[in-house]
C-alpha cells in the first residue's frame, strides 16, 4: 500500500512590525478596490461589457464618475 506523507504546516512566527503594517495597508486597499468593483458591477453597462478592451478604462472611469454624482446627491 502506498502512503503519502502529508506536508506539515510551518510554525507561524511573529511578523516584524513593518511587515504587519504593510499587510494591514494592503488588506485595506484591496478591500476598497474589491468593494468599488462590486459597486460598479451594479451598472448594467459594465456587467454586460462587450466592447473593445481598450475602451474599458474610459467606461469604468465614467461609471465611477456617475457613482460619485449619485453619492453626492
Amino acid at each position: 500500500m502506498l502512503r503519502l506523507k502529508l506536508h506539515q504546516p510551518a510554525k507561524r512566527r511573529e511578523l516584524p512590525d513593518w511587515k504587519a503594517n504593510l499587510n494591514k495597508q494592503h488588506r485595506t486597499v484591496r478591500a476598497q478596490v474589491e468593494h468599488a468593483l462590486t459597486r460598479m458591477k451594479c451598472f448594467k453597462i459594465l456587467r454586460d461589457y462587450r466592447r473593445a478592451a481598450r475602451t474599458l478604462a474610459d467606461t469604468a472611469s465614467g461609471i465611477a464618475h456617475l457613482h460619485n454624482i449619485i453619492l453626492a446627491g
